[in-house]
C-alpha cells in the first residue's frame, strides 16, 4: 500500500492556488477537468517533494473544485495538513508578510498553524529540534481558531 494524496474541496481556484503555490511554495503537478462530472482536480506537491512527485512517488495535495457552487463550512473538522519547514520563524515571517494570518504562532520554536482560504488548518512543524524560543513569536497570542 502507498499513500497517494489528501483531497480538500475548494471554493475558488485562484485564491487557493495563490495560497498554496505563491505563499506556501507548492507547485501544480497536474490538472484534470471533467465536464461530465463538472469538477476540476488540481494536484500539488510540496517544494521538497517535487522531484519524487514528478516520478509519481510522493504524496500530493488534491484540490477539488466543483463547478456548481456549494457551501463548505467547518474546515477544521477535516483535521489539518502538516508541512515540515527548515526554519519555523522565517516561514511564519514570510507568510505574515504575504498577508497570511498566523493563527497559532510558533511560541515554542516548533509548531505553528495557519488556515487556507477555505478554512483548512495547516500545521507547520520545525524540521529537527525546536528552535530557541524567540520574540516576537513567544509572546504572540493566538488569532481565531486553528
Amino acid at each position: 500500500m502507498r499513500y497517494l494524496h489528501t483531497m480538500i474541496r475548494i471554493a475558488d481556484i485562484d485564491k487557493s492556488l495563490d495560497f498554496y503555490c505563491n505563499k506556501l511554495g507548492m507547485r501544480e503537478m497536474r490538472r484534470t477537468e471533467s465536464e461530465q462530472g463538472r469538477f476540476t482536480l488540481i494536484f500539488l506537491a510540496a517544494p521538497a517533494d517535487r522531484r519524487r512527485a514528478a516520478e509519481e512517488t510522493a504524496p500530493l495535495l488534491e484540490l477539488t473544485f466543483n463547478w456548481d457552487p456549494e457551501t463548505y463550512a467547518g474546515g477544521r473538522n477535516f483535521g489539518h495538513l502538516a508541512f515540515e519547514v527548515d526554519d519555523i520563524y522565517a516561514t511564519c515571517q514570510d507568510l505574515k508578510e504575504k498577508g497570511v494570518t498566523i493563527n497559532r504562532p510558533p511560541r515554542d520554536g516548533r509548531m505553528a498553524f495557519i488556515k487556507s482560504p477555505d478554512g483548512i488548518s495547516i500545521e507547520l512543524l520545525q524540521k529537527g529540534n525546536a528552535l530557541p524560543v524567540s520574540e516576537p513569536w513567544s509572546s504572540m497570542e493566538n488569532t481565531g481558531t486553528w
